[in-house]
């Protein structure tokens, strides 16, 4: 049977140029018979019929060749190939009737009209059989070449990228993989048929279908689907023992094509997935192309992302700054390759031309003069600041580090902008500098304040986007866990109640990207993050992806919460006036900026004395200042606090009622200070 199949596929397009040398010395014959009802009653037009049969030889050959068709490769012929032939066909059949009525009818050779009309329709038909014949061998043998070998599979999800995946194992027998099933939610699919492949039932059935086809494999094939869908397939694949893989998300899969090589392991992201954000990628273009960025901690999480993301929009030139110069060398390469390669696709792109230029600067941004002499040297246009450090505990026991680095580091970065006349500012800021309990949160909220001063200053759109937790960053609950696991735990969790919020990378740089046009100056953005996770269900989850069952093969064990830490992340500061914006995934503060205080560059100054000679009480007092709402835990200073007219009042918005409630559970276990009047200093 394979020989039989195959046999289609050694035809080469000489071969072909015999085949229709044949067929169109047959077809006028034929033609004629058709019309006449019976070679029998045609004989009256024989003598005709080489004259006509020569032109209308001449016409297809001459019309066939010109239009390509000895030129290409039918074993990969699609729908594009059929309209061509189909195209060429009409053509071919117009100049034949016009020939036939010009010349041959002026002559009164015996020939029916309608010969013309006949020969083409039986020419293209016999064409496009004998090319499609190639692709529907090949389909043949790839269907029925070595099935029995296969490991067979269901398909969750019957839309674009299922389809796209199911193509692939069925034209490439040597990925060892045999679609049986599709299982979608859509009722419109449910029985039909798609490339040889039923769809059986819904997403819910899927071990039930598994089972039924004998399968051990389930694909998910859905990268718009929310982590609730994947957490269900998943769940019930587990319970019924078989095997998961998955392609990638929406947001990784931003510009790339579907395909069986991104298939991998369910990983806790997918299941934390949520629906895909709309986009409107034309003002990220705006923002974007044809101009000079610069990326602050270009080598870390979001940095990184936010570089491969803007590369796509073509800017003049990327300035990927960082202080590691190994994560700068590894991006600056990765991005070189793309560049190399040909960037994806990307709505609203322009030319398609990438002429971008990378630069990879190894810079500190806590060194003023340094930042000054990058930005004079480049000249950015717009700049994302996402250069910071963000370990809560870390940054709790090293105080003057989390300064000189998150609040005199943005000062320098910002100083320098304004220098250069930097025409779009954005800081990357987090949930934890909303009241914060820790110096993390208190440093990045003092930069927030600083990036509203230089908003006011420059009368520019600098601005702030606020988010929580992201997925598989450096110092990611994630990450920890996975080396609990890996090593064989136990996986430690501070307290059973704490939850957070939760973003993939991409899907927060994409936000970050959305937010960046819709600035004007001084406002604050916060990035839907969606419902709060529980961090005990984070280890359930991860327990689950790795093949093992808590308290059989490992445990999860309570520590207790560590200095800086709250229960519950907030997003909202008391007395900003948020709105939602044209985009529902993305809320604004417009009057961010009028909590600037008026003291914020002598403390500034103060900040930057206290970090340079370690003074961990000053640095408290005085982020204390800056940051009334700021409630510091597991330090003990006296002596401090702010100034009672210094003290901020406002209403709560009824979004923020349940704000205190969570504040307060926030701080369960944790001693309060006695908040005294103390010498600022």
């Amino acid at each position: 049977m394979d020989s039989f199949f195959s046999f289609p596929l050694k035809l080469r397009n000489r071969h072909f140029l015999v085949i229709d040398l044949a067929i169109f010395l047959i077809t006028p014959t034929l033609a004629l018979a058709l019309r006449t009802d019976g070679f029998s009653s045609s004989s009256f037009f024989y003598s005709s019929l080489p004259l006509v049969t020569t032109l209308f030889l001449l016409v297809k050959l001459g019309v066939f060749y010109k239009g390509g068709m000895y030129s290409r490769f039918w074993r990969y012929a699609s729908i594009d190939e059929l309209f061509h032939i189909a195209f060429l066909g009409v053509l071919v059949t117009g100049l034949q009737t016009a020939l036939f009525f010009l010349v041959l009818r002026p002559a009164n050779l015996p020939i029916p009209g309608s010969i013309p009309l006949i020969d083409g329709m039986l020419s293209l038909f016999a064409v496009g059989l004998v090319r499609f014949s190639v692709r529907l061998a090949e389909r043949l043998l790839q269907r029925f070449s070595g099935i029995e070998g296969r490991t067979q599979v269901v398909v969750a999800g019957a839309g674009e990228a299922g389809v796209l995946i199911v193509q692939e194992m069925q034209r490439n027998p040597s990925l060892n993989m045999h679609p049986v099933a599709f299982v979608d939610d859509d009722p419109s699919k449910k029985g039909a048929v798609i490339r040889g492949v039923p769809v059986l039932g819904q997403c819910k059935d899927v071990a039930a279908v598994a089972q039924a086809t004998n399968t051990h494999q389930v694909i998910i094939a859905m990268p718009t689907a929310p982590g609730k869908v994947l957490r269900e397939i998943v769940s019930a694949c587990e319970q019924a023992e078989i095997a998961t893989k998955t392609i990638p998300g929406i947001y990784e899969l931003l510009g790339n094509y579907v395909s069986v090589n991104q298939l991998r392991d369910v990983q806790i992201e997918d299941l934390l997935r949520r629906a895909p954000i709309k986009t409107d990628l034309g003002a990220v273009a705006e923002l974007l192309r044809g101009k000079r960025v610069l990326i602050t901690g270009g080598g870390g999480s979001i940095g990184s992302e936010l570089c491969r993301q803007a590369l796509r929009f073509e800017p003049e030139s990327l300035v990927i700054l960082g202080h590691g110069e190994n994560s700068i060398f590894e991006i600056y390469n990765e991005l070189k390759s793309l560049l190399d390669r040909g960037l994806p696709p990307v709505a609203g792109r322009g030319s398609g031309e990438v002429k971008t230029q990378l630069h990879s600067v190894i810079a500190d941004i806590r060194f003023p003069e340094r930042m000054n002499a990058v930005f004079e040297k480049y000249q950015p246009q717009v700049v994302f600041h996402s250069a910071a450090h963000k370990h809560v505990h870390l940054m709790e026991v090293n105080p003057s580090e989390a300064v000189t680095n998150n609040v005199l580091g943005t000062r320098n970065v910002l100083e320098a902008s304004m220098e250069v006349g930097v025409e779009h500012f954005v800081m990357i800021s987090t949930d934890k500098a909303v009241n914060p309990t820790g110096v993390m949160g208190a440093s990045k909220r003092a930069a927030e304040l600083l990036v509203h001063r230089a908003a006011g200053r420059s009368g520019k759109p600098y601005v702030a986007v606020r988010f929580g937790n992201v997925l598989g960053s450096r110092g990611s609950v994630v990450l920890t866990f996975k080396r609990q696991i890996s090593q064989g735990g136990p996986i430690t969790i501070t307290h059973p109640d704490m939850t957070r919020y939760f973003m993939t990378i991409p899907e927060a740089v994409q936000l970050v990207l959305q937010a960046a046009p819709l600035g004007r100056g001084g406002e604050v953005f916060m990035l839907d993050m969606g419902e709060p996770v529980k961090i005990v269900d984070l280890a359930h989850d991860l327990i689950e992806l790795s093949g093992l069952q808590e308290g059989r093969d490992i445990d999860i064990q309570v520590t207790g919460m560590r200095p800086g830490e709250k229960l519950f992340e907030e997003m909202f500061v008391a007395g900003e006036d948020y709105k939602r914006t044209q985009h529902d995934k993305i809320f604004m503060a417009a009057n961010a900026s009028t909590f600037v205080p008026s003291y914020l560059n002598s403390a500034t100054r103060s900040l930057e004395e206290a970090s340079a000679r370690d003074d961990v009480d000053t640095i408290l007092v005085c982020l204390k200042e800056l940051v009334p709402e700021f409630t510091p835990v597991g330090h003990s200073v006296e002596g401090w606090g702010r100034p009672p007219e210094r003290a901020v009042s406002v209403p709560v918005s009824p979004e923020q009622k349940e704000q205190p409630a969570a504040r307060a559970a926030g701080q369960q276990g944790h001693s309060d200070f006695t908040v005294t009047r103390g010498q600022y200093p």
